[in-house]
């Protein structure tokens, strides 16, 4: 039976054996998969666990600007050991640079270098999540990349129009440590404010306040639900006397992209 490159791939990341051996068992078993499978396990040469069923919760974050482009990559692994190790952070670098050049599309190339960080580091590594915003004609792009023990673990891009490049960078610097999920109140999906309305309504009505009061306590307090989610309502950073929306002044925000592990 004959067997491709493929055939060796998909043996490799299966058992988490070398190239070389993968093939060699593919060679002895005559291309029988699940043979060589076998057969690498009884020659030790096998993982002792599928290293896709642990737990991968730890990584890096990569971030990259190139003239009018961001970039950002989540490189997922199982210990923060691994994640702050040179060569996981290189490869998180080099997906981002891709990223950044080629567009999302092109981290997918480098799948056979991630097969071969597993190989080395012995970890459960895969590619999270990857964002390219790019800036348009009068806009302008930046960033913050939060460091922890030596990597990124909250990356942050913002694309500013009517604005400079310190305006996006504070503004960046603020979403870190807001995590808004929506850049406006718009945006959130009307059964997410109709669930937290609901909600407020119950909570309201058991702490004993009058049927006639209930919806102006309600919609006072869905303005707080909005300034932990929506950008623009929430509170500046440096300033929580002025939402984010009145820092702004005339600029406004085009788009925003978060990755934090974790």
């Amino acid at each position: 039976m004959s067997f491709t490159a493929k055939d060796v791939q998909a043996l490799r990341q299966a058992t988490g054996a070398g190239m070389m051996d993968s093939k060699k068992a593919l060679e002895d078993t005559d291309g029988d998969i699940d043979a060589a499978a076998q057969l690498l396990r009884e020659r030790g040469l096998a993982a002792n666990a599928k290293r896709s069923d642990r737990d991968n919760a730890q990584g890096v974050i990569a971030l990259v600007i190139d003239g009018n482009v961001g970039a950002m990559v989540e490189l997922k692994c199982e210990t923060d050991f691994v994640a702050a190790s040179d060569q996981f952070k290189s490869e998180a670098e080099a997906t981002a640079k891709l990223v950044a050049a080629e567009g999302v599309d092109g981290a997918a190339s480098r799948s056979s270098n991630l097969d071969d960080l597993k190989i080395m580091l012995k970890e459960n590594i895969e590619l999270g999540r990857v964002v390219r915003l790019e800036a348009g004609d009068g806009e302008v792009i930046d960033s913050y990349l939060h460091i922890q023990g030596g990597r990124g673990v909250n990356g942050v891009l913002v694309v500013l129009a009517g604005g400079d490049a310190e305006l996006a960078h504070d503004v960046a610097v603020h979403i870190a440590f807001a995590r808004p999920t929506y850049l406006s109140r718009d945006e959130v999906p009307a059964e997410a404010v109709e669930a937290e309305r609901a909600t407020l309504e119950t909570m309201t009505r058991n702490e004993g306040k009058p049927e006639q009061a209930l919806p102006k306590i309600v919609e006072g307090r869905l303005e707080g639900f909005f300034k932990k989610i929506a950008l623009l309502d929430q509170p500046y950073a440096k300033d929580d006397k002025q939402s984010v929306g009145q820092i702004l002044g005339n600029a406004s925000i085009t788009s925003f992209a978060q990755i934090a592990i974790g």
